[in-house]
């Protein structure tokens, strides 16, 4: 009698992307995730003795996983309910944590944590997290925002948003701004490198070996940066740097920059420079709205992928590193796409703004 061969899986990108998150995601169970493994490797191709082998499960398991997902997709791989003891914890409780959670604070604390909720009303810890999770309550988060006070702040948004979606033909748009104070850094013992089942290891303290200053220019279209490093930030390498993007600009284009309110950013000598320069145009960002400016974004990656954990015995070092990473960045540059509009963004801090003025009351 022959062998029923397997059925033959097809990903689409939603689907590859939902099961690809279920592996990576923690959050997620061992069992969803297994599941999850054993269809991308029927979707490449491999056939289920192949598939038992490399996960370590048996042949039945690949095949009804397999079987489930080519009848019901991605819910064919979600747990089915299944009989089991009555709820212990009704409505009226769960109520009475959520309500708690939201508009009290325990009195020797200034938030909730599992254990205090639980004994404040009387559940085990694993329902009180239980039940925050399904509400989607942190108590132990925060997060940090101001709002800006400048008095064209609207009209400043409008500047801004309309170059990132409608920029001007036969022009460049360039975010820029200068990373500050960037320390040269050295353990002040060697650094133990990652082994099996051992992170890599550091020491808390570390020597200082001086600072250095990056000025970066992202273009908004094509990702590519244009940057300088100077041993301080004032309006004379200021101006150097703006000397270096019209260097490397094209004569035919237009230069509008989008910048922050420094003072450097507006001396008489600068002044001076554009007047004779007048394809630079400025536009300034709000006061205490650096989130607006796209170059930030590009220094969190300089931050997170070379400068957080790297280790420099002089400022020489440091700006050969920070030059090589800049370099290797505009090999294979990757914009990044504003998505919000002007309206949108207004609303939203409208929203804040009336939430704010609510907790006064």
């Amino acid at each position: 009698m022959p062998i029923a061969s397997a059925v033959q899986i097809e990903l689409t990108e939603e689907e590859r992307g939902f099961l690809e998150g279920f592996v990576r995601r923690g959050s997620s169970s061992r069992g969803l995730a297994q599941r999850s493994e054993i269809v991308l490797e029927a979707a490449a191709g491999l056939t289920n003795t192949e598939i038992a082998e490399r996960l370590r499960v048996s042949r039945p398991t690949v095949t009804r996983w397999r079987n489930r997902f080519a009848e019901r997709r991605v819910d064919g791989l979600l747990d089915e309910s299944r009989p089991g003891r009555p709820r212990t914890i009704s409505d009226e409780q769960v109520e009475a944590v959520v309500v708690k959670t939201l508009e009290s604070k325990p009195k020797d604390a200034t938030h909730w944590s599992t254990r205090s909720m639980a004994a404040e009303v009387g559940l085990t810890q694993n329902a009180i997290l239980r039940i925050w999770h399904a509400y989607g309550l942190q108590p132990h988060r925060q997060e940090k925002w101001k709002l800006s006070k400048d008095p064209l702040f609207v009209d400043k948004i409008h500047d801004v948003v309309g170059l990132y979606l409608n920029p001007p033909d036969r022009a460049v748009v360039l975010c820029v701004d200068e990373k500050s104070q960037i320390q040269a850094l050295d353990r002040t013992a060697p650094i133990l490198p990652m082994r099996p089942g051992t992170p890599e290891r550091v020491t808390h303290d570390y020597k200082r070996f001086g600072t250095s200053s990056l000025y970066a220019a992202l273009d908004v279209k094509t990702g590519q940066v244009i940057g300088a490093l100077h041993q301080r930030h004032r309006a004379v390498e200021f101006k150097k740097f703006l000397q270096r993007i019209d260097k490397a600009v094209p004569a035919s284009l237009d230069v509008h920059l989008i910048l922050d309110n420094s003072s450097t950013h507006k001396t008489p000598a600068i002044q001076r420079w554009l007047t004779a320069h007048p394809r630079f145009v400025l536009h300034f960002t709000p006061t205490s709205s650096s989130w607006i400016n796209l170059v930030e974004r590009w220094f969190a990656e300089l931050t997170r992928k070379l400068l957080q954990r790297s280790a420099h015995r002089s400022v020489r070092k440091l700006n050969a590193d920070i030059t090589t990473w800049i370099e290797t960045w505009n090999e294979d540059p990757k914009p990044f796409t504003w998505t919000k509009n002007s309206d949108e963004i207004l609303e939203s801090i409208a929203a804040r703004c009336n939430e704010t003025n609510r907790s006064r009351h």
